[in-house]
């Protein structure tokens, strides 16, 4: 009985993860951003492939993995185009997770978090 009780909330988790999933086209947000730390390079991403730091990703609650996002830095209006591969960000108050590279390129290094607009790229 506990096991089909564990399995029941196991399954009713995931379908929970899936149906919070939301539609991309015209997503068009405005949050803070922070960015994966060093430790993280090499760990399993939530879409199941390795976590690269140098590579253009993101981590975000609820768009599909493999939605390109545009990401702009409303500090100083750098942006950057990033691809969703994980779930997160796992801090409250935050909006997306980049990887080292994109808050590079998005000149956010310093301060750790920027406050961002993000918005998919559909086809």
């Amino acid at each position: 009985m506990k096991r089909l009780l564990g399995l029941w909330a196991l399954f009713s988790l995931l379908a929970g993860c899936v149906s919070g999933l939301i539609d991309p086209h015209g997503y068009d947000e405005t949050g803070t951003a922070s960015y994966y730390g060093a430790r993280h390079h090499g760990n399993k991403t939530a879409s199941g492939e390795p976590f690269n730091s140098n590579a253009l990703t993101a981590a975000h609650r609820r768009l599909p993995f493999g939605t390109q996002v545009k990401v702009t830095n409303l500090n100083n209006n750098k942006s950057v185009v990033v691809r969703i591969n994980d779930r997160g960000p796992h801090a409250r108050g935050r909006l997306i997770d980049l990887s080292h590279k994109a808050a590079q390129q998005l000149g956010m290094l310093g301060n750790g978090t920027a406050r961002v607009r993000v918005q998919a790229i559909t086809n």
